[in-house]
């Protein structure tokens, strides 16, 4: 007999950190919005939400998990509109419920394919009858299509991200709350259905292409911003492209072990945001020093040796997971090599030895992960070569904005960068079309909270 709720090591690790996050944000929440006249609406809506999403990853029927799906975005909608009388909320809530909307129907859709396909709405037996033919129809391949379109919505993927860079309207923990779990409902639907992105190239064709293309572009318009909310939701767009990349690119166990640590960073990054200024007067009293061309190669070489060290000690996936973890050393070692004075042998020793840490956590935590969900590419070598290329081009232009903005080329690519490529006001315009919001009624409630607020 099949089950309708079901429990496998994935959801297990998934479930852990779903119970942590909880706990952290609902205490953070009790605590900040003490006296706040809605503070009981805002919670049962934060309870209502996380119920949602252990249900949903719970579910081992279509149906049910389609209705959790649904259910996660009505909850969180109620989140983004704890303040409706700022327009902002108003604007980026109703973004978020349209695109939430059409993912819905996608992924109705995709559903259906599958029941079509398989003739089961039973998850884990549909899982293992792909696994056993070892290939899909052209109804299957359109179904798995279907289900990368959706996490690439969901995940807020250029350039259906405008929602979640205009979110910062909404309170704290519901940022905490969005970026470091609800937005990786998109890369969760994939390692859940991963033996069937296995089986489609084309569906992983569109994931790379869609998900690398927003990576990059949200990578850098992020260094071009300031206040420290909008820079995290742009990095929360990078890096959910990212983590899609490297399910392309089937390395699955990497992407695993990217959701944990990005939902735990920015967990910790949001609700620790209020010390955003302080951050910010240190970094504005220490000196700043431009890396010369000796630094940069001393910083890769160094960062190339310890990858290689890792590397025979637990061989990594892919040539894309190794340049990726050069380029973060050599950004991690950088400061301390370019820094000249008596003090930099220490400085550099210490950044070694936390890079040496940083790549003993991530091997242990492959090496834990490797068993949960293994690796399985369906794209060939070329996918992760020209991957590899993206990720240099990445760092260079990265530099170059950050230490040669003055030249004309440069800066005319920042300005660009800087105005979000123009990406998001084509979605504003048609939101505003469809669901305009109403100033009138955003004055009125304003007004009615301002005196409940003397009451």
């Amino acid at each position: 007999m099949n089950s309708l709720l079901t429990v496998t090591p994935l959801k297990m690790v998934l479930l852990a950190l779903i119970a942590l996050l909880a706990v952290v944000i609902w205490r953070y929440s009790a605590t900040a919005l003490a006296g706040e006249p809605n503070k009981l609406r805002f919670m049962r809506s934060l309870a209502l939400t996380l119920s949602a999403t252990v249900f949903t990853l719970l579910s081992n029927h279509l149906l049910l998990f389609w209705l959790g799906w649904c259910w996660i975005s009505l909850s969180l909608q109620q989140l983004l509109l704890f303040y409706p009388e700022r327009p902002r909320a108003q604007l980026a809530a109703h973004k978020k419920a349209l695109s939430a909307r059409t993912g819905e129907i996608l992924l109705a859709l995709a559903f259906i394919l599958l029941y079509l396909e398989f003739n089961t709405a039973d998850i884990s037996n549909l899982i293992n009858q792909a696994s056993i033919l070892g290939s899909l129809s052209i109804t299957g391949h359109l179904a798995v299509a279907l289900l990368v379109i959706v996490a690439l919505i969901k995940c807020a993927q250029l350039p259906l991200h405008g929602w979640l860079i205009q979110v910062v309207e909404a309170p704290t923990p519901v940022s905490a709350l969005l970026h470091a779990g609800i937005i990786n409902l998109g890369g969760i639907l994939l390692l859940i259905f991963s033996p069937l992105l296995s089986l489609s190239a084309p569906a992983a064709t569109l994931l790379l292409v869609a998900a690398l293309t927003s990576s990059v572009l949200a990578a850098l318009i992020m260094t071009t911003r300031i206040s420290i909310k909008v820079r995290l939701a742009w990095s929360t767009v990078a890096q959910m492209g990212l983590m899609l990349v490297e399910i392309a690119l089937g390395l699955y166990t990497l992407a695993l072990l990217h959701l944990l640590a990005h939902s735990c960073y920015k967990a910790y990054a949001f609700l620790y945001s209020g010390n955003a200024v302080n951050h910010y007067l240190a970094a504005q009293l220490a000196d700043q020093i431009e890396p010369r061309t000796r630094h940069w190669i001393l910083a890769l070489l160094a960062a190339a040796l310890l990858v290689a060290l890792a590397h025979q000690l637990l061989p990594l996936s892919s040539l894309s997971s190794a340049v990726l973890l050069v380029l973060a050393i050599t950004v991690l070692l950088m400061p301390s090599m370019a820094r000249a004075d008596s003090r930099r042998p220490v400085r550099v020793m210490l950044a070694l030895a936390y890079g040496v840490g940083l790549l003993a956590l991530y091997l242990s935590g492959k090496y834990l992960l490797q068993h949960i969900i293994p690796t399985g590419s369906v794209l060939g070598p070329l996918a992760d070569i020209v991957t590899s290329l993206v990720f240099s081009g990445l760092f260079v232009m990265a530099v170059l904005l950050r230490y040669h903005s003055r030249h004309r080329a440069v800066n005319r690519v920042f300005i660009w960068l800087n105005a979000g490529g123009y990406l998001d006001e084509w979605a504003t315009r048609v939101t505003l079309k469809i669901w305009p919001y109403h100033s009138k009624k955003t004055a009125d409630i304003s007004a009615l909270t301002q005196v409940e607020s003397v009451k």
